[in-house]
């Protein structure tokens, strides 16, 4: 029976998932099933006679699905981090259209259910938000030899051209400009402000000691966790396309923002953990506002381009919105 299990991937027949079994050799195709979360819709169950697995497909870029392959493979050889592998890419579009990837399901809650989530006390909710700091400073000892971004065409990660620093700041600065473009809702106020704390910090945008994997979207959204020996640990983590080697810390900016929203002594749990264990360096607050900036910019950039503004309230404008987070950096450290 043809089924639509996302809008993006559409309508796909079990012969079509059956051929894309077939080209890994993972068994005979039983069933499929919708995954509820995620911004995009590009995943979906499918169960066999070997096992359980996700298909993703209709990738955002023909890079996508090679970069997160070269990161999933990075991270399951040289950490602790329950990513999914083996990650097999089939590039050819002959089956569904697109190419797509095949990936083992790996088990545990989708933190991404919130009205689950919500039901969790209090203890739970800290214990989680100590379990992904954990696993965040895991994924940070993956180091490389410079800052870059992996490319998929010669199969190596590319140095950027300009300080780390710098590629941070243009970031930035491109990304608001690009919102300008689309409507009213940044305002010259807001450019005033993010220059300010560009010209008040960018000095201590240094190269990063060792440059680590930086995800770039980790947070409670990309991944699930389980419950064993009384306590809890990340199970699975997910959605690597956005990955670079960098600083580290940079990815500390998402949870933060997200538990500031529920309950800031998460986020206050989520930064005391992850620092235990790995130290903050000298210069450390100044940089996670510009971080932060960097973080919010690109989201912002996206919300104004996809829908004139952020869900929770497209009228704000940027330094509303991203502003306590900023704060809480400047405030606490």
């Amino acid at each position: 029976m043809v089924e639509e299990y996302s809008r993006r991937l559409g309508k796909i027949t079990p012969g079509q998932f059956q051929s894309a079994l077939d080209r890994f050799a993972l068994g005979d195709f039983i069933c499929a099933a919708p995954i509820p979360f995620g911004l995009f819709g590009q995943n979906v169950f499918i169960t066999s006679t070997q096992g359980e697995f996700v298909l993703r497909g209709v990738p955002h870029y023909p890079w996508q699905f090679p970069m997160e392959q070269f990161f999933a493979e990075q991270l399951h050889h040289r950490t602790h981090v329950p990513v999914p592998y083996p990650y097999w890419v089939d590039p050819v579009t002959d089956i569904f259209g697109w190419s797509f990837v095949i990936m083992p399901r790996l088990p545990g809650i989708p933190l991404s259910d919130k009205q689950m989530v919500a039901t969790f006390p209090i203890e739970d909710r800290l214990a989680i938000a100590r379990a992904l700091a954990h696993t965040l400073a895991d994924i940070h000892s993956c180091t490389w030899k410079c800052c870059g971004k992996y490319d998929p065409e010669n199969r190596r990660v590319q140095p950027f051209e300009e300080s780390y620093g710098s590629w941070v700041v243009n970031r930035i600065r491109e990304k608001i400009d690009r919102a300008r473009s689309y409507n009213l809702h940044t305002t010259t106020s807001d450019c005033d402000w993010v220059g300010t704390i560009i010209k008040a910090y960018a000095d201590v945008l240094t190269e990063p000691d060792k440059p680590c994997v930086v995800l770039g979207d980790y947070g409670e959204h990309n991944v699930i966790v389980e419950h064993a020996a009384s306590s809890w640990r990340v199970s699975g983590v997910f959605d690597l396309m956005t990955a670079h080697f960098g600083d580290g810390n940079a990815d500390l900016c998402m949870p933060v923002s997200e538990y500031l929203k529920t309950n800031p002594v998460l986020a206050n749990e989520f930064v005391g953990e992850y620092l235990q264990h790995r130290p903050a360096r000298t210069g450390f607050a100044a940089r996670q506002q510009i971080y932060t900036l960097g973080l919010h910019a690109s989201m912002w950039e996206y919300w104004q381009r996809a829908q004139g503004g952020p869900p929770e309230n497209p009228n704000v404008c940027f330094e509303q919105w991203v502003g306590p987070v900023v704060d809480f950096w400047a405030d606490r450290f």
